[in-house]
């Protein structure tokens, strides 16, 4: 028999909503992890650049809204980093009765930061509420759903709608997802028993975007690394990239942020501002997609996952790459899956 659940709580990574509220986000990103104060100047200065507001807090209350008009359930929203602090959400989910309630993290992969360390916020969350929290069961990874595929289609065709029309047919498809140390996401060992998780899926996320779009040649390509320049990371990076393309006489490229749900600070900024003025430096055409949150696409995925547990729906994916997390019963993830390996923390 499936449980009762009483509520979903969205669950996701926190931006700042103001200049004053950025360096308290920021020490909260990588508290207990000895990064230096001058790299969270210059990632200071990013946002500053917005005004101190990330993106991230108002497209996740607007998929909280969509979300709502589809379910009856009570939909409840945390923060790792920044208000609302998912501790306090669900001392309020408590406060309100909730006893068991379903989580869905904003991110489609598997991998430490995509995966597991939702799986610590939950555990911390709970242990800080203490006796009477309500039991947290993390949705599964959805990054081969059909939905979710069909919604980065539909980004891609819009952006590319928005080139030149002698640039649009010729232009470059890149996808993109944010770089992690070589080390992280190899941590499980060889593919076979579940290492490179994260490059693996977002690899195949891309290739079923670009099939949905009839796509047969694309790229896929790394954004926002943080760490010393001695150890390796998923390469390569964007920037490089758009002047590799140039070097082979591409007139014109279309981003596509794949391994992002939502905009944010980093998003904006690796893409929107770097990228774009690189490709505008070089007289390239530029286009990038949008995230597939906003889409309705997204907001029915979402609906969709909550049924895999509360209706027995039975699950679906395009993919032929392994998912990981909690299944429809609530198993827990694979013993080392997704572990965590020593690695600079990244601000949003």
């Amino acid at each position: 028999m499936l449980k009762q659940v009483d509520a979903l709580l969205v669950l996701s990574f926190g931006g700042p909503e103001g200049l004053d509220d950025v360096r308290p986000f920021l020490e909260n990103v990588v508290r207990g992890r000895g990064i230096p104060p001058e790299r969270l100047d210059a990632v200071e200065e990013h946002y500053r650049h917005f005004g101190g507001v990330s993106p991230l807090n108002a497209r996740n209350r607007d998929l909280i809204a969509a979300i709502r008009q589809r379910t009856d359930l009570p939909v409840y929203f945390g923060n790792r980093n920044w208000h609302p602090m998912v501790e306090d959400t669900v001392a309020e989910m408590m406060r309100d009765g909730v006893r068991r309630a379903l989580v869905f993290a904003t991110s489609a992969y598997g991998g430490y930061s995509a995966c597991r360390q939702y799986q610590e916020d939950i555990v911390r969350a709970r242990k800080t509420v203490g006796d009477g929290a309500p039991e947290l069961v993390k949705l599964r990874h959805f990054f081969d759903h059909p939905e979710f595929i069909a919604a980065n289609a539909d980004a891609v065709r819009a952006a590319a709608a928005g080139l030149p029309a002698d640039l649009r047919d010729d232009a470059r498809l890149v996808f993109t997802a944010h770089s992690v140390p070589v080390a992280v996401d190899a941590a499980g060992g060889p593919p076979e028993e579940g290492g490179y998780l994260y490059s693996r899926q977002i690899a195949e996320a891309a290739r079923l975007v670009a099939a949905e779009l009839g796509v047969g040649e694309y790229d896929l390509v790394w954004q926002s690394r943080s760490g010393p320049p001695e150890v390796p990371w998923l390469e390569p990076d964007i920037v490089d990239h758009i002047d590799a393309l140039h070097d082979r006489g591409v007139a014109a490229v279309v981003l596509s942020p794949v391994g992002f749900v939502s905009d944010h600070v980093e998003v904006v900024w690796d893409l929107d501002t770097e990228a774009r003025e690189r490709a505008t430096e070089l007289g390239m055409g530029f286009a990038r997609a949008a995230t597939a949150g906003p889409y309705p696409r997204f907001a029915d995925m979402v609906v969709e996952l909550v049924a895999e547990h509360v209706h027995d729906a039975a699950p679906r994916s395009l993919g032929a790459v392994p998912s990981a997390g909690c299944t429809v019963n609530g198993a827990p993830c694979a013993v080392g899956c997704c572990a965590p390996a020593p690695r600079p923390s990244r601000p949003e």
